[in-house]
């Protein structure tokens, strides 16, 4: 039975592999040699299989045993498999079943020593790759990223604006078998739709005007890597169609050429939109949503995690006196209460940029609440004109006037939009590049007049 089982296996599992002829040897020969499984037998003289067993599991917990008999009966089977057994064969077996047991023993091993490694990176980095927080709602995320980085899956991160969508992805790319490369960003909507597309994709040598030379696109660049599409719902439409063939076909087409490449990226994509709006619209391809929606992380906002704001605001306020030399910096017994307390639009990334100003305005005394909440901003459209037309130049004070009127009416076509900015520029008879290009000149950011998901 040892030689075949000894043929057997060794040529069907290409595993290393040793025998003995008893239990008592067995256990002399686990002390210098630990293998990922045993296969034993019950009934042997001396030490039987089941004491056998008995001491691996409090020895060798990790070690799989696998139990066989030719006097089984379901008693026997039982005692095995409460003993921590991973199987039960009874003698005379088929060498397929056993076989496809040791397989199958073998698969189970290698996901318990995946999971081993990721639970052994997290505790390595303290705080769950970035984040801060342990309401249930931010663990429901922690979950979720443990269970999807290690896979190739395409998921789909959705919540609003400053929720930590990119942090997550990071989180998933980090975690993974693909973090020794870096993770490539792509911000959708921060470029016209030829130029993105040629970022994406790459081209040719003399594939348009000023193609001087071959280049090699971000999905390239991301090959055996990560790619994030940050703000998906701003695609063009036809990058949209390039971008599913990407999807189901793992190959790419670099404008100017006829051969398509092959490419091993995992995809990630982000946004703060209404997808499912958007395909209503027409706007949004139901095929590609379908494509990147295999699994969705929806991140909380702040409201609903606000037991984490304290240690949140604590992080930050301790990052930003490190980073700015305020040693010393504390919160005042009020600061962390009106905290909790304060409703964020803006959510983390607001809260981040509060503490921030509180830092570097702070005067080495307790930060208090007084001190962390701001004074709406006031708007140039609200004042009266009267009160624009100081004593300037008549140039001077016609283009002041004239950027106030356009900033205030590029906000209320964004907000008339719900913040989005292909509608919002046809509204107002433009293209997206020049709406786009009016917005960075007057600092304004769409995210701000989107609406929120659970509105």
């Amino acid at each position: 039975m040892l030689s075949m089982l000894e043929r057997l296996v060794g040529k069907k599992c290409r595993c290393e592999l040793k025998t003995a002829p008893s239990g008592e040897k067995a256990w002399q020969l686990l002390a210098d040699w630990q293998p990922d499984i045993v296969v034993t037998d019950i009934k042997m003289p001396g030490m039987d299989g089941l004491a056998l067993l008995q001491k691996i599991k409090q020895q060798y917990p990790a070690m799989a045993v696998i139990m066989m008999s030719g006097h089984g009966t379901v008693e026997s089977a039982i005692a095995a498999l409460k003993n921590g057994a991973y199987d039960f064969i009874q003698k005379p077996f088929d060498n397929e079943h056993l076989l496809h047991i040791l397989q199958r023993c073998l698969e189970h091993l290698c996901l318990l020593e995946k999971n081993r490694r990721l639970q052994s990176r997290l505790a390595d980095q303290g705080a769950f790759s970035g984040f801060i927080g342990a309401s249930p709602k931010i663990k429901e995320v922690y979950g979720l990223i443990s269970r999807l980085a290690d896979t190739d899956v395409t998921v789909l991160i959705r919540g609003e604006s400053g929720t930590g969508k990119e942090l997550a992805a990071r989180a998933l790319h980090g975690l993974s078998a693909r973090n020794k490369r870096p993770m490539i960003t792509v911000n959708c909507p921060a470029l016209p739709e030829h130029i993105l597309e040629s970022e994406l994709f790459g081209y040719a040598r003399g594939a348009f005007s000023g193609a001087t030379h071959d280049k090699k696109g971000l999905f390239l660049e991301a090959n055996g890597s990560t790619i994030l599409l940050d703000e998906i719902g701003d695609l063009p439409p036809p990058l949209q169609t390039k971008l599913l063939r990407v999807l189901q076909e793992k190959e790419i087409m670099p404008l100017g050429q006829t051969k398509s490449l092959a490419v091993d990226v995992r995809v990630l994509a982000s946004t703060n939109q209404d997808l499912e709006a958007k395909m209503r619209q027409g706007l949004f391809r139901e095929d590609l949503f379908y494509r990147l929606n295999v699994v969705t992380i929806t991140m909380p906002p702040l409201r609903q995690r606000a037991e984490d704001i304290p240690a949140l605001a604590q992080h930050f306020l301790a990052t930003f006196a490190k980073e700015y030399d305020r040693g010393g910096l504390l919160f005042a017994p009020d600061a962390l209460p009106a905290l909790v307390k304060r409703h964020w639009k803006g959510n983390v990334r607001e809260l981040q940029n509060l503490i921030k100003r509180a830092a570097l305005l702070a005067d080495g005394s307790p930060i208090s609440a007084g001190q962390l909440m701001e004074p709406e901003p006031e708007t140039s459209a609200a004042r009266p004109i009267s009160e624009n037309l100081h004593p300037l130049h008549y140039n001077l004070a016609k283009q002041r006037l004239v950027e106030e009127f356009s900033a205030a009416y590029l906000a209320n076509a964004l907000q008339q939009n719900g913040g989005n900015v292909t509608a919002a520029a046809q509204a107002s008879g433009m293209n997206r590049q020049a709406f786009q290009k009016l917005m960075r000149r007057f600092g304004l950011d769409a995210e701000k007049f989107r609406p929120s998901p659970d509105r």
